[in-house]
């Protein structure tokens, strides 16, 4: 109660719920390309069905995760040290070191089934004979409903945790922490059905969505190792990138129209 109360009447925790509301849209949206590549290898009768339970899962995480903010925050403690670390950097940091916690074993773990992901399902899309993925048989059979929530809460329990610690990064009312994850994980559940069509009517998106899954898990991987890459540089690549397909897009568009005009 006094947690909403100061949320209601202190300028800063305003402030505070605003600037994370934003980071944790910005970390779902991570979350729902990933949900809605998955979710577009289902036979379209299952796809908004495992959307909407990816995202579901999502919530219930986000929310069991706030409920045991001291087990989540010694997450960060060391675990073990290798005992080797990059030289010292202009912020006094080392530039890489060993030293891992539970965090960093679980961003590392989740970097690594990112990247081994997105690599399969480039290599399925550029394949001329596919041979299907780890999930897949040969052939036009799409993958099982079980094996899509399997790898959706996989990468639903790295994205939460990095979104928790994001979030007590952050701020310490938890108010404020509860309300940002009710905001974004609404924002996702609208978003996903025209996300996820948009995604499957342009297949050049794919590919672009699954760079950008490669980025992500190598950022992941770069995280616990202790080489902090700023988010604003990783979304700014993005966003270029977005523009550009986008230009791509108009272009083709453009060009059809010209074909069918002349035809």
């Amino acid at each position: 109660m006094e947690s909403l109360q100061a949320l209601f009447t202190d300028p800063a925790a305003w402030a505070a719920l605003f600037a994370l509301v934003v980071m944790e849209v910005v970390l779902g949206i991570d979350n729902l390309i990933f949900i809605s590549i998955l979710s577009n290898k289902l036979p379209e009768s299952q796809r908004a069905k495992a959307r909407r339970l990816g995202i579901a899962l999502a919530l219930v995480m986000r929310l069991a995760l706030l409920s045991m903010i001291a087990w989540i925050v010694g997450l960060t403690a060391p675990v073990f040290d290798l005992g080797w670390a990059g030289p010292i950097g202009a912020n006094g940091q080392p530039s890489f070191e060993t030293q891992f916690s539970w965090k960093d074993l679980i961003l590392i773990a989740g970097g690594l089934f990112l990247i081994w992901k997105a690599t399969k399902e480039i290599h399925h899309a550029v394949d001329p004979a596919p041979t299907g993925s780890v999930f897949e048989k040969a052939g036009p059979v799409v993958v099982s409903f079980s094996a899509v929530i399997v790898q959706i809460i996989l990468l639903d329990m790295v994205f939460s945790i990095d979104s928790i610690l994001t979030a007590v990064g952050m701020t310490d009312n938890l108010a404020v922490m509860v309300i940002a994850v009710l905001v974004a994980v609404t924002v996702m559940l609208l978003a996903a059905e025209p996300l996820a069509n948009f995604i499957n009517k342009n297949p050049t998106v794919v590919m672009l969505a699954l760079g950008f899954l490669l980025m992500i898990g190598a950022v992941l991987i770069a995280d616990g190792f202790g080489v902090h890459v700023p988010k604003g540089y990783i979304y700014a690549a993005m966003a270029f990138s977005t523009l550009v397909e986008g230009l791509n897009m108009l272009s083709r568009r453009s060009r059809q129209r010209s074909a069918e005009r002349a035809s």
